[in-house]
């Protein structure tokens, strides 16, 4: 009887020792998919903001010259406006469910991975 109760102990402290380590793990595993994922946002926000700056400034560029080709500046800001409006409107129509497969596969593989 006493060796039952011995046994009973000794199962119930692997039991919590399992738990505790289970948990530990799960710990580990969640810091390491939130490092991944802030390490991946930081880089990539680094980048949209270099790109956006590259782009203000190549858009003002091109607004003026434009403006100058015609005769006067804010025409060149219409006609900057005209393309991306005309670009966002193809994209909308044409693209649409390819930008957002392409996107909610590239969420769910860093999800998962």
């Amino acid at each position: 009887m006493e060796d039952n109760a011995k046994l009973i102990e000794k199962l119930l402290e692997r039991v919590v020792e399992y738990g505790k380590t289970s948990a530990e793990l799960l710990k580990l595993k969640a810091l390491d998919k939130t490092s991944d994922v802030f390490s991946s946002l930081a880089l990539r926000s680094v980048a949209f903001i270099l790109f956006a700056s590259f782009m203000l400034f190549l858009n003002l560029g091109l607004a003026f010259w434009l403006g100058d080709i015609t005769g006067k500046a804010y025409y060149g800001f219409f006609l900057i406006g005209g393309f991306y409006i005309l670009i966002a409107i193809v994209i909308t129509l044409f693209m649409r469910k390819w930008i957002i497969k392409i996107t909610r596969n590239y969420i769910i593989k860093h999800l998962l991975k």
